[in-house]
């Protein structure tokens, strides 16, 4: 089929091949606030939930954080946003005197957050919005919030590749991605589809992380798939990307986590993944 007559259900979003005039067409990128400035933007992608994206974006920025990095994370999760939680950080976030940005949370750490739990007077209350409008937030997370200097932006997805991907990779320019996964085949899958989708994107992916690779026995050591056999490495070879970092199990990651304290975690998992986006930097 041309894709010069693509409809909207068989559209690749893959504008460069395409002639056709139609919504989905590539935008240029959105421009930061005037204000701000940010360096290299990293997406957390999964093609499904409950795989610990948003705990590996955490954890990740931490991790950069850690060498001397300025970092920031915009929490495009809109309808799901836990990242506030995992860092104990509340809102409301604030404008600048002026009243042309908005400014993000810092924590303790010093990590600039931009979340939509920030600006809602109970965090506890839903976003019930339509595609178009969540999309929206993510703009206007990009453009109207005063990123102040930051080496690397971090953007913690939600799930699949639906309205909220496609307007990240088409209006944030993205320098690279990193995939999270868990061991199980049908994960593998997942995976392949958020791939494939940033292929056709023309943005670059740094690697992928698996989630709950393994739980660590505390009496002999002994590393137990809890998940079954590990399938990451063949998808990772499958589409020849390297494997950064393989996430154990770990009860006190998980306290951390629920205690808002994901910054003190001490396990050293991610320093693969962490080393692949400082060197974007050199």
């Amino acid at each position: 089929m041309s894709t010069q007559n693509q409809t909207p259900e068989t559209c690749a979003h893959d504008c460069s091949a395409c002639g056709a005039d139609c919504p989905s067409r590539a935008p240029a990128r959105e421009p930061l606030h005037p204000k701000s400035k940010v360096k290299k933007v990293i997406g957390v992608v999964s093609g499904k939930g409950g795989v610990g994206k948003s705990m590996t974006c955490a954890l990740l920025a931490a991790a950069v954080r850690r060498q001397g990095r300025r970092v920031g994370i915009l929490d495009a999760d809109i309808t799901g946003p836990s990242i506030p939680r995992l860092f104990g950080v509340h809102g409301p976030a604030m404008a600048t005197p002026e009243g042309d940005a908005m400014l993000p949370v810092a924590s303790r750490m010093g990590i600039d957050i931009i979340s939509i739990n920030l600006l809602l007077e109970d965090e506890q209350a839903p976003v019930v919005w339509r595609g178009p409008v969540i999309a929206g937030a993510v703009k206007q997370f990009w453009q109207e919030v005063l990123w102040d200097d930051v080496d690397f932006l971090f953007v913690d997805m939600p799930p699949g590749t639906g309205d909220v991907a496609l307007t990240v990779f088409q209006t944030l320019p993205v320098d690279g991605i990193i995939v999270v996964s868990t061991p199980q085949e049908l994960v593998g899958m997942i995976v392949g589809k958020a791939v494939q989708m940033a292929e056709m994107m023309n943005v670059p992916i740094l690697g992928i992380v698996e989630n709950m690779s393994y739980a660590v026995c505390p009496h002999c050591g002994e590393h137990i798939a809890v998940f079954g056999d590990s399938h990451v490495d063949e998808t990772a070879a499958r589409y020849g990307l390297p494997v950064l970092a393989k996430m154990p199990i770990d009860p006190g990651l998980a306290q951390a986590a629920d205690a808002g304290l994901i910054e003190t975690w001490g396990g050293d998992a991610l320093d693969g993944a962490a080393a692949a986006v400082g060197a974007l930097l050199g």
